[in-house]
């Protein structure tokens, strides 16, 4: 299976739509998009306690687009240091924050201004001061070597255009027995280089 783009896909228009798509959502929520959002989403269909979203400000969550719950794969522990790629509005993020508490830290990734905006927002809005949103790529994280125990990600790493770097790059940053808790989108068979391709298949 193909682990990175095809030799002719323009990398940087790849990277411009999916962030003019997820722009979008952080500003229109409730806007036209092929995919499922928000809280009710998450916690009819992704297993999320609906009780526990319930206390994250409605600007994270409603923009919330994720395709599982990474949380689902382990509790996380008071006092550990988590990163969310590709954090978005911060759902996930915040959800690790006051999952970790005030000793722990939350470190959100984000490539979309926009959405690492209204991460900050929901964070300072929940009162959570152990969150810290960096504007940053999943083939570059913007953090140092082994500082981090826990990677969480969420529909995002189907959308990086190498996917062995994207894993490398986890592998960097994880401190040694440190864990992934990834939820995303695989296919069954190899895709044809026609449709690896198209950039409105990738970005919806």
């Amino acid at each position: 299976m193909a682990t990175s783009c095809p030799v002719g896909l323009d990398i940087q228009k790849l990277r411009e739509e999916v962030s003019f798509i997820y722009a979008r959502v952080a500003a229109d929520p409730g806007g036209d998009f092929h995919f499922h959002r928000g809280a009710e989403y998450a916690a009819g269909w992704l297993g999320y306690d609906a009780g526990e979203l319930a206390q994250i400000p409605v600007e994270s969550t409603a923009s919330f687009a994720g395709v599982a719950n990474p949380h689902a794969i382990g509790r996380l522990a008071a006092g550990a240091t988590v990163l969310d790629i590709g954090c978005g509005a911060g759902m996930d993020l915040l959800l690790a924050a006051r999952r970790v508490g005030p000793s722990g830290r939350a470190i959100g990734v984000d490539m979309t201004p926009a959405m690492a905006e209204r991460a900050r927002a929901s964070a300072a809005a929940a009162g959570l001061g152990n969150v810290e949103v960096r504007l940053g790529d999943a083939l570059a994280l913007p953090l140092d070597d082994a500082s981090v125990d826990v990677v969480i990600s969420n529909g995002v790493i189907n959308l990086t255009p190498d996917k062995s770097r994207a894993y490398a790059e986890i592998h960097r940053v994880l401190k040694p027995g440190g864990r992934l808790q990834l939820g995303d989108i695989v296919v069954a068979h190899e895709l044809s280089e026609d449709i690896r391709n198209n950039i409105d298949l990738w970005t919806g």
